[in-house]
């Protein structure tokens, strides 16, 4: 159950924000957020899920440091009065962050908001293009598609009896055939990334320019047409995942692209290979994350869900999945012309 307030002992941690009043913050699936009225400005607090250890934290140290060194608006870890990046109660990390004014949005509404969203993904590519860091905290397999169809397949075979099960089963018949397709591009070279550029992760100022990223838990080494992949899975539905029926938009996609391709900078140039494995992999994170939602249909362990609009977390994350689902066979329908775009993108 999500916390509704922090603990006291946590608050006492940091003697700015000791005995300072919380309320919930944000709408996120994984962790508990707060902003808490510190004596020197609002902080952001958050109890870290349990997928996460606290040496996260360190990650997110190390590059948010880099960032901000080039100039990048970032936020930053706050350490507690002890000189530590996080503390622990009741077994979970703790931390507490600078709050960053802006705007976060659930779904993009222009094209002209995409350009600006991928424009900044890439500045934060550029500026982490010469960190050297091996990351503390590796989430062992978070793109290993097959790994994921085949918990969605034991999901399928072990929860007959859930009351969701034919839905499910249905659908997960058609992404089991359809992983068996899927491209290998385990080959590419492994970039530093954010990892979940989902666009309420993209903080917009009142203007309407992409100041910054947050939700770092997921920073780490991956591969750059599954970091833009799941960009795009984003940014270029504007309906959102909360439907069971989503379309990609190719003048978002267009605008996106062209952002990014226009604002990398100079010695931090994408290989022809990693561009032309961009649209696959964009399809791949659209099916892998279909099939995660469609397995915690019927398991109902992990992703968060809104109790006030579904019975069931179950429901919630089916609905996800058909979603998910939909987008896939869209990109799966316009590959030609998406992948026209990202050619057109590079040659200017």
């Amino acid at each position: 159950m999500p916390l509704a307030d922090v603990p006291r002992e946590v608050l006492a941690s940091w003697r700015d924000l000791a005995g300072q009043v919380a309320r919930p913050l944000g709408g996120g699936l994984i962790n508990d957020t707060f902003l808490v009225a510190g004596q020197r400005g609002p902080v952001v607090v958050q109890r870290l899920h349990p997928i996460f250890a606290g040496v996260v934290n360190e990650d997110i140290e190390a590059v948010t440091a880099h960032v901000a060194a080039r100039g990048m608006l970032t936020p930053r870890l706050c350490r507690t009065d002890g000189g530590d990046l996080w503390m622990e109660h009741d077994g979970r990390p703790w931390r507490a962050q600078t709050f960053i004014a802006g705007e976060s949005i659930d779904r993009v509404d222009s094209p002209v908001r995409a350009r600006e969203a991928a424009s900044l993904v890439a500045r934060f590519h550029a500026a982490t293009a010469d960190l050297s860091w091996r990351y503390r905290h590796v989430r062992a397999g978070v793109h290993d598609t097959p790994r994921h169809l085949a918990a969605l397949a034991r999901a399928v075979e072990e929860q007959r009896a859930h009351r969701l099960y034919d839905r499910v089963a249905r659908l997960a018949e058609e992404l089991l055939v359809a992983g068996e397709r899927l491209p290998d591009l385990s080959s590419l070279p492994l970039r530093h990334g954010h990892g979940d550029l989902k666009i309420s992760n993209v903080l917009f100022d009142a203007g309407g320019r992409a100041i910054c990223l947050v939700d770092l838990d997921t920073l780490g080494a991956l591969i750059w047409p599954w970091e833009m992949g799941d960009a795009l899975r984003s940014w270029g539905n504007p309906r959102g995942e909360d439907v069971d029926d989503a379309r990609l938009d190719p003048a978002i996609f267009r605008a996106a692209i062209e952002g990014y391709a226009g604002a990398r900078g100079p010695g931090s140039a994408l290989s022809s290979e990693e561009r032309d494995a961009l649209v696959p992999g964009l399809a791949t994170i659209c099916l892998e994350l279909a099939a995660r939602f469609l397995g915690d249909a019927l398991c109902e362990t992990y992703f968060g869900w809104d109790a006030a609009r579904f019975p069931g977390r179950g429901e919630h994350n089916l609905l996800r999945a058909q979603g998910q689902a939909s987008l896939w066979r869209s990109v799966v329908s316009q590959a030609g012309q998406l992948e026209a775009i990202v050619r057109g993108a590079w040659s200017v």
